[in-house]
């Protein structure tokens, strides 16, 4: 494998710039829909959970064009440029294209598979309940750490069934049964599409990563003012994502994403390092 050696410095490389584009035209585009339409093109265009039944395959690629605030845009923006431009110069086009895209998918990768241990036990008690309904299994499930009312959509349905389910408690038992039951698959639907995952985020920490990589003693200004090198840059955020992914339950950032973009990012630069040392690995 040959190292790509650049006939000179692009200020800002095809990829990068296409990258900068196409996020722009979906962030105006989001805004625009919900606003003019009414359509919520985060839900279409955003990855869901590998087994919600919202889940479509081409979103592991869409869902990095997508985020959520202008701040959100910016500093990811910002660090593809300010990362992104230096990488490609150096690669090339088509390796950082497959670069940027492993670490995009490889972080939404390990986000879910964070999230399915912590999914799986709210399942296993809905299906157990479901299995063998009672009434009293049901009022053990709702009073249970495993309830939770993460979306819009569940507490829209939730207060829907609450007061018939109530009401019915007192009066037919039977029909109140079978009012838990249909909540209770509804329930599975809702708590499985809930999460959606938007963002470059996962992609850029990759980027970050390999610039730390290759060029480890590059200053780099935290706050434009406050120097530190690159290599030690990664460490300590890298750190700081670890930190917030097991301690940080309140944000929606998805922090072991990050790590998985990162960790993916790793091992392909390590693959290409051990090719190029030895063509025929």
């Amino acid at each position: 494998m040959e190292q790509y050696s650049p006939s000179g410095f692009r200020f800002l490389p095809p990829v990068v710039k296409n990258i900068l584009i196409i996020n722009v035209l979906f962030f105006v585009a989001t805004f625009a829909f919900g606003k003019t339409f009414g359509i919520d093109i985060t839900d279409y265009l955003g990855l869901h959970y590998f087994s919600a039944s919202k889940f479509l395959p081409f979103q592991f690629i869409t869902y990095m064009f997508m985020h959520g605030s202008f701040t959100h845009i910016l500093f990811n923006m910002f660090a593809l440029w300010m990362f992104g431009n230096v990488l490609e110069n150096v690669w090339g086009p088509k390796r950082f294209l497959t670069y940027y895209f492993v670490c995009g998918i490889g972080a939404a990768l390990v986000h879910y598979f964070i999230f399915y241990f912590q999914i799986n036990p709210v399942l296993t008690n809905v299906n157990t309940f479901l299995d063998n309904p009672s009434i009293e299994g049901f009022n053990y499930f709702l009073n249970s750490q495993y309830f939770k009312i993460s979306s819009y959509d569940i507490q829209n349905h939730y207060n829907e069934f609450a007061l018939q389910y109530n009401q019915l408690l007192a009066n037919d038992p039977t029909k109140a049964l079978q009012e838990a039951i249909n909540f209770a698959s509804q329930y599975k639907v809702d708590i499985l599409n809930a999460p959606v995952v938007i963002g470059a985020s996962g992609a850029i920490f990759g980027l970050l990563l390999a610039f730390g990589m290759m060029f480890p003693n590059s200053l780099i200004y935290i706050y434009f003012t406050i120097p530190i090198k690159a290599k030690w840059f990664v460490i300590l955020y890298g750190g700081i994502e670890l930190f917030s992914g097991f301690f940080d339950h309140t944000s929606n950032v998805a922090h072991f994403a990050h790590l998985g973009g990162m960790l993916f990012g790793f091992f392909l630069i390590i693959y290409w390092n051990k090719k190029m040392k030895h063509p025929n690995y």
